[in-house]
Order: C-alpha cells, then sequence, then structure tokens
C-alpha cells in the first residue's frame, strides 16, 4: 500500500519548484521574505515544502549563514493549545538551542523566551491579562503572580542540553519583566521581542525559515490565529516563512472570523496578500504527468514485491522526471517510453505500464479524482487492496480489471450502479449491455443503454481488458466496501424470479401480478420484492405511483412483508422524492412511519411534506 505522508521523492516533477523556491529563499540575503504555497487539498503542497526544507539543510554555510528550518503545524496543537502560542514557543526554544554554546547570547535568549511568556499569558486575558498590563495583582491569578516574582523566568523551559543557573553569582540572571504596579505596555513589549529575535538571529549568524503546514486542516479560529503569531515573526531581517495553505480557505476562514461585519471577498483575499510576498502554486498535473506519477507508483509497487528490480527502478526515478522537464517540447510519456523503463520482454510490468497509460487521461477528465494525486494514489491502493482479498477467496482477478471496474465506481458511480444491478439479474454474470457496447465504441456505432455517449464512457470502455464477455460477478464481490452486492438468485424457485421480473415491469397493480405474488408464497415474495427494487434502482425517478409498486404490490397479499417494506423505502435519497408517489404511500400503513419522518426532514421538498399534510387532513375528515 501507498501512504500518505509528505515525501521528498519526486514523482510529480516538483523538484523544479522545489528549486526556484530555494533560491528565492537564499537570494533574500538575509531580507524577509515570505513565500505562499497555494494548492487544493491532495495536490502535494507537503511534499513541494518538504523539499524545499530539504535543499535549504544542503546550502548551509557554517559561520556565515545556516538555515535553521522550524516546522510548524497548527492542526496538532487545535484544542490542545493556542497555535499562536505554540508557534512563538517552537521560535523561542530553537534559538535557545543554538545560544547555548555562548553565555552571552543564552542570556539574551532566556530574555526573549520571557518576552514569548508574557506574550502567552496575556493571550489567555482575564485575570492574568489585567494583571500584567495594569501592573496591579487582580484577582487569584494577579495575586499568585505578585507572590512568584521569577514566573516569566526561563529557567522552567530550558533547551535540551542547557543546564539551568544553580546557585553562584545572581549578576546576570535576567530580573522577572514583571514589577509590582508597573503596568505593562503591550505594544512596547511586542517590539521589543521583535527586535531582540532579530539581534539573536544575527548574532547567531542564522536564518530562521518557518515552515507552516496543514494550516487548511485547521478549523477557522486555529487557521486566523495562526495567521496572527505569523505578523509577530514576519518581516524580520534573517527571517522567512513558507506557507502551504488553499487560498480559498484562508478566504473562508477570514469571513467566518469577520462574521457579521459585511466583509467582501476582495478584503479577505487582501488579507492573506498582505503576509505573502511571492506566491506560489503547486503545479496542476496533466495527461502527461498523471501518467508519469501512476507509471512510477506501479513501479515502487512493483519493486517492493520484487518483481520490478532496485536499478531498473533508480533508472525509472531518474528518467521519468527528465522527460517531464522535457514535456515542453514534445517529449512526451509516450507508450514506448513507458515499455522502454521496463523491457518490452516483461508482460506482467508492461500490462502494468499500459494500466497506467490507460487510467491518466480518464482520472485527469473526471471531476471526482481531477488528477488530484492523494486521490490517484488512494484509487490504486482501494484497487490492491481487492487484489489481496481475492487470493484467498480463491478468485482469479487481475489488476488492470479490477482497476476498470473500480474506475467506474469512483468516477461515473450511476453507471456502475446500473452495471451492478444488470450482473444481479444475469444467470452467468455476463451482462449483454456491456458486450454490446464495447462493440460499439469499436465500430463508431452510437451506445446502447445504461452508458452515456460521452468521452469518458467511451475511453471507459475501450481500456483493457474487455469486461463484456466476463463474468463480473467476482468483480462485485470484492466492490462491497463501495455497495452491498447480492447475487442471491441461486435460492429463488421458479416462481420467485417469475415474480421478480414481474414486479420489475409492473406499473400498476393487475389481476396476473396479484396471482404470482399469491404463486410465489411470502419468502420468495420477500426475496423477488427485495431483488426487483435494487434492480429497478438506476431507472427509478421517486416522482411517480409506478416507482413503488414492486413495494406496494406484494404487500397488500402478504401483510408481513410491511416490515422489510418499510426498510427498503427508508433508503429513499430524500432531496429526490416527489409528491406523485405520496397518495399510494398514504393508504400502506407500514409506509406510515416513513412518511412521518420525511415530513419532519429539512432534506425533504416542501411539496412532498405539504403531499403528506393533504393527505393526512383527508384522511381526518
Amino acid at each position: 500500500m501507498w501512504h500518505d505522508n509528505e515525501t521528498t521523492v519526486d514523482y510529480l516533477n516538483f523538484g523544479v519548484v522545489a528549486d526556484a523556491c530555494t533560491s528565492l529563499l537564499k537570494r533574500a540575503n538575509g531580507e524577509p521574505i515570505s513565500i505562499g504555497v497555494s494548492g487544493g487539498w491532495g495536490a502535494g503542497k507537503s511534499s513541494l515544502v518538504k523539499m524545499i526544507a530539504a535543499r535549504l539543510n544542503d546550502a548551509a554555510e557554517p559561520g556565515k549563514n545556516t538555515y535553521v528550518i522550524v516546522t510548524f503545524n497548527p492542526w496538532l496543537y487545535q484544542d490542545f493549545e493556542g497555535a499562536r502560542s505554540a508557534l512563538l514557543q517552537l521560535v523561542g526554544d530553537e534559538v535557545l538551542r543554538r545560544a547555548a554554546a555562548d553565555e552571552e547570547l543564552l542570556r539574551k535568549a532566556k530574555r526573549l523566551l520571557q518576552r514569548i511568556n508574557l506574550l502567552r499569558l496575556v493571550q489567555m486575558g482575564g485575570e492574568a491579562a489585567a494583571t500584567i498590563i495594569t501592573g496591579v495583582p487582580v484577582g487569584i491569578v494577579g495575586r499568585a503572580i505578585g507572590k512568584v516574582g521569577g514566573l516569566f523566568s526561563s529557567d522552567g523551559a530550558e533547551a535540551p542540553g542547557v543546564e539551568p543557573d544553580k546557585g553562584g553569582d545572581k549578576s546576570d540572571q535576567v530580573d522577572p519583566l514583571l514589577r509590582a504596579a508597573e503596568p505593562v505596555s503591550l505594544p512596547s513589549e511586542i517590539q521589543s521581542f521583535r527586535d531582540a529575535l532579530e539581534e539573536l538571529l544575527e548574532e547567531l549568524k542564522i536564518t530562521l525559515v518557518v515552515f507552516v503546514d496543514d494550516l487548511d486542516r485547521c478549523l477557522p479560529k486555529t487557521a486566523i490565529s495562526t495567521l496572527e503569531s505569523i505578523r509577530l515573526l514576519l518581516f524580520l531581517k534573517r527571517s522567512a516563512f513558507v506557507i502551504a495553505a488553499d487560498n480559498e480557505f484562508i478566504r473562508g476562514a477570514v469571513r467566518v472570523h469577520f462574521e457579521g461585519t459585511g466583509i467582501t471577498s476582495d478584503v479577505a483575499t487582501n488579507y492573506f496578500d498582505k503576509l505573502i510576498q511571492v506566491p506560489l502554486h503547486v503545479p496542476r498535473l496533466g495527461v502527461n504527468e498523471a501518467k508519469a506519477y501512476l507509471a512510477l507508483l506501479l513501479l515502487e509497487r512493483a519493486n517492493t514485491d520484487s518483481d520490478f528490480d532496485d536499478d531498473k527502478f533508480e533508472q525509472a526515478l531518474k528518467a521519468v522526471p527528465e522527460r517531464l522537464q522535457r514535456s515542453w517540447r514534445g517529449d512526451a510519456v509516450t507508450t514506448d517510453f513507458l515499455h522502454g523503463l521496463v523491457g518490452v520482454d516483461d508482460p506482467q510490468m508492461v500490462a502494468l505500464m499500459d494500466l497506467a497509460e490507460g487510467l491518466a487521461p480518464l482520472l485527469t477528465q473526471s471531476s471526482a479524482v481531477n488528477a488530484n494525486p492523494r486521490l490517484m494514489k488512494r484509487f490504486l491502493n482501494t484497487v490492491f487492496l481487492r487484489s489481496a482479498l481475492a487470493e484467498p477467496q480463491g478468485i482469479a482477478l487481475d489488476i488492470p480489471a479490477l482497476a476498470k471496474w473500480h474506475l467506474a465506481e469512483r468516477c461515473d458511480e450511476m453507471l456502475a450502479n446500473a452495471l451492478a444491478a444488470m450482473v444481479t439479474s444475469a444467470s452467468d454474470g455476463r451482462v449483454d449491455a456491456l458486450r454490446e457496447a464495447e462493440e460499439a465504441v469499436r465500430t463508431g456505432d452510437s451506445l446502447p443503454d445504461p452508458f452515456k455517449d460521452d468521452a469518458f464512457t467511451r475511453e471507459w470502455l475501450q481500456l483493457q481488458p474487455s469486461l463484456g464477455e466476463a463474468d463480473l460477478r467476482p468483480l462485485l464481490h470484492l466492490s462491497r466496501d463501495t455497495a452491498t452486492r447480492d447475487f442471491g438468485a441461486d435460492n429463488m424457485t421458479t416462481e420467485g424470479r417469475a415474480l421478480r421480473d414481474a414486479l420489475m415491469v409492473a406499473t400498476g397493480a393487475n389481476e396476473p401480478l396479484t396471482q404470482a405474488i399469491r404463486a410465489a408464497g411470502p419468502i420468495q415474495a420477500e426475496m423477488a420484492m427485495a431483488r426487483a427494487w435494487q434492480l429497478k434502482a438506476p431507472k427509478r425517478t421517486w416522482r411517480q405511483g409506478e416507482d413503488i409498486i414492486p413495494l406496494v404490490e406484494p404487500c397488500k397479499v402478504f401483510p408481513e412483508l410491511g416490515e422489510k417494506a418499510g426498510s427498503l423505502l427508508n433508503q429513499a435519497p430524500l432531496s429526490k422524492i416527489g409528491p406523485g408517489i405520496i397518495p399510494s404511500l398514504f393508504a400502506q400503513g407500514w409506509a406510515r412511519s416513513v412518511l412521518n419522518q420525511w415530513a419532519e426532514s429539512s432534506n425533504v421538498d416542501g411539496r412532498v411534506k405539504r403531499a403528506i399534510q393533504q393527505a393526512d387532513n383527508k384522511k381526518a375528515r
């Protein structure tokens, strides 16, 4: 399986972008700089940030300039500690570590920690903040501060490897910031903190680079708190910020934070823009990049399974990014290039490269995936998980077949459900409509139902292997993580199957249908009802009385089936229900509890609720 952690291994040709960003940070020459790495969820922001950090570590110049990397993830501190306080503390602790070898610098670093502690306590508000700002002890907290003169000393916050002062001459130790009846000027303290940090960074010959990641996973309050803390550190000499976040999320967080103030979208955008000097967008993947990414993921898996040797994999890791860097000249990731990575004499690896080539355009076109690296990785994780589940159950399926079926599930759920219903009703799991559609694609003819005649469907049908002649029951069985698959036709009698087929085509009550229900008996009637209901799902509109015939008619003959019918009805998509089915349902006692739930649900259309109320009023009269 592929993990979901950030990485410095470049499968996406982000190395060029990381190099450019690193160059910007180095050429700043100690001047403050802030870079915003923007991209949607799963686009690769964290990996890009990690690549930049790795390059900075290699660029250190001892004695002249060392890049000190502080990575801050505000999501980890959410609900535990204020993100603002946590960021300041991380910066202070890192400076304290760097200053440990020099007594004078250590003294200044401790003073800086005192100021951080003061700012953190002020942030807490209440009695502590009032005591600090006014200098007059307020309440229990204020009296405690008055008694403990060293509250803001850094003795309890030593960095690892720094021994606290014990005894001896106290003349070099810093007096507490807070003195009795001596008010604190918060603006002055903030400026003093900035001055002290800037001075220390210069004397230590270090450039502090703070990487802020996962900001777009935080609640709006935490996100804004983090941005506010960044302002305290921003635009100091020898400081740099690299902030990874989705711009749309930041704008949304700003609007939530200033809710009720009438803030406009432009103001919300400007809030973030004032913090960011250099906006950097994570490159969106096209078909070429998606193909390369999928190919490398599949090669990595084959290498892990010892199906692809280490030397060839290392060569592929070099060859693919080089190819992508030249893609602007027309050097695309072609079939021949992919086959060349693995060798045409290895049919198993060639099949995997063909799979990457076939999947890439479909996963790029689909709005459900949109070439998102994280979603593509999850797609392959699902496919290989199902492959692992197949062998113990005696199912022989190759990766391309599993991938093709899961592609339909992931990108066209309606098509997958329609095909699943056909497989369920087929005696051998083979779907004639699928075979006809695959033939139609080859001949250029129009596609039969339930296939939409669009680019995605046609490419999916051409993706190897062909499934029209295959028994699809194993594929559906392995896809139970996405839907409930029932192949129970084996335990249905001839009468039960006849009733199922009659319910499938019935548009109203009629005597032959009633006779078929009686002939089947209550047990077979229940199975036929459930299967007909499932099979008709793709065509059900939820707006006309004939939609619910498969439930209503069996219950008229066998009232004991009402509980099962109610459970099936309860699975209705609330937003699709129309008033046309209400009169028929209201006459059924087993449906009343479901109708009551619909009447109370905020997801049900008002017209449906009025139809329920009218039917209830009519009955009361």
